[in-house]
């Protein structure tokens, strides 16, 4: 693997804790992701189910984690199946995860075949009285009917336990993963690390007439020879009137003389995730104008992140970074202050420079699980994302950072990366 080996003891405490909330008398069920295809024999990059990943830490396709807590027999608690290699299968893929590396990576003691898992559950789940299943809840991944391996099992339990009831495993895995552990706290850093790399990486490298794709490509060969494991997700390089497209991320045009950079990119380092955001001139120095703007959204990032503390409502604090952005509209000659005065409350004035929400939860996943109704607890890692888009200028400029909530506030994990245009300008000078 690409990353150090983590510590089991993280795994073994996320099932204990999980199977602590767990109904009783009741069967979990996680699978691993699919292997994607794009054409004929060609595969996309495998990327692990995060809740198995989350309660077993292994990052191999074909995989199932099987959890009964209340189980008579004490070696049926808790088994991990994988996959069982053969000499065809080393010829062509090369190893896979033995039940002894299985059992030491995971913390389970009993580790079996994948193809032994429908002849062994069996032997349990009349024991049983219900199933946690998994299925992914995202809004965006259930309206795409997408089929997959977590909803195929669905049906088969269906079909096979009919009378059985079932449950759901994210409603558990989201309660828990939001409040990070030390040690996610420390992959986290890693990841966030890398990224303060390849900024400075990227600062250098650009100059008039630098293509996006060049400074995505700086990013990449930073993330990969730092042992990042992927990007957090597709980066968007956003040049000029580029970066008032907020997912803009084709990054195939060229970086004009006198246009800001827009970089929104994010590392993944042993399944965890960094995301952040820094906007920069082509030509290493800026106009009057993008000061204005840039020191702007500066101001909303250093201030709207002082609201991220144990017992904040994410509906408050959005509200509150919407009147930091609108104060700064008006400072900075966008909107007036007498309009706004007279706005109706429910569309604020504001939303045509900024639409988007600043602070999101991050982890496993980059949009990680949690709900907004639920107050910041410590432990929460979010990000701080305000932003100010002028397409009649071709400026578009947002800052973003990660921030682990402490007991007195919060410490900003990418605080190491260049933000103060002095220090941009500097770093671009010196090229």
């Amino acid at each position: 693997m690409r990353y150090k080996q983590i510590s089991n003891s993280l795994f073994i405490n996320n099932r204990t804790r999980f199977t602590a909330k767990m109904k009783q008398n009741t069967i979990a069920i996680l699978t691993s992701n699919d292997v994607k295809h794009n054409n004929a024999d060609d595969m996309m990059g495998f990327t692990q189910n995060n809740d198995l990943f989350y309660l077993s830490g292994i990052d191999q396709a074909e995989t199932i984690l099987v959890l009964f807590p209340d189980a008579i027999k004490l070696e049926n608690r808790a088994i991990l199946f994988v996959t069982e290699t053969s000499e065809q299968i080393k010829i062509w893929d090369g190893d896979k995860l033995t039940k002894d590396q299985a059992s030491q990576i995971s913390g389970i003691k009993r580790v079996e075949w994948v193809h032994d898992f429908e002849k062994l559950l069996q032997l349990m789940a009349f024991e049983a009285d219900g199933f946690y299943l998994g299925h992914n809840e995202h809004v965006k991944r259930i309206t795409l009917n997408q089929q997959t391996q977590q909803d195929r099992m669905i049906l088969w339990v269906k079909e096979k336990y009919p009378l059985h009831d079932l449950h759901r495993v994210a409603k558990l895995t989201r309660e828990l993963r939001p409040i990070k552990s030390d040690v996610e706290i420390d992959l986290m850093q890693q990841a966030a690390d890398i990224s303060v790399k390849s900024f400075e990486r990227a600062l250098r490298a650009t100059k008039p007439g630098v293509m996006e794709y060049e400074i995505e490509a700086e990013h990449i060969y930073q993330l990969t020879k730092s042992g990042g494991l992927r990007h957090a997700f597709k980066p968007i390089i956003a040049s000029g009137k580029n970066a008032c497209a907020l997912h803009y991320n084709t990054n195939d045009d060229v970086c004009k003389d006198g246009d800001l950079v827009l970089m929104d990119f994010g590392v993944c380092y042993a399944n965890y995730n960094s995301d952040t955001t820094r906007c920069f001139p082509v030509n290493g120095k800026f106009t009057k104008r993008q000061k204005e703007v840039y020191s702007a959204v500066l101001h909303c990032l250093k201030e709207g992140a002082k609201l991220l503390k144990p017992g904040a409502v994410s509906a408050d604090y959005e509200k509150q970074m919407g009147k930091l952005v609108e104060e700064q509209l008006i400072k900075i000659g966008l909107l007036n202050a007498e309009d706004v005065a007279k706005q109706e409350p429910e569309k604020p004035l504001y939303k045509k420079y900024y639409m988007h929400n600043s602070a999101h939860h991050l982890g496993l996943d980059v949009h990680d699980v949690g709900l907004y109704s639920r107050p910041f607890e410590v432990g929460m890692v979010l990000t701080c994302e305000p932003g100010i888009y002028i397409p009649e200028e071709g400026i578009g400029c947002r800052l973003e950072n990660d921030y682990l909530i402490t007991e007195d506030g919060n410490r900003n994990l990418t605080e190491a990366m260049p933000i103060e245009i002095e220090d941009i300008e500097l770093i671009m000078k010196n090229n």
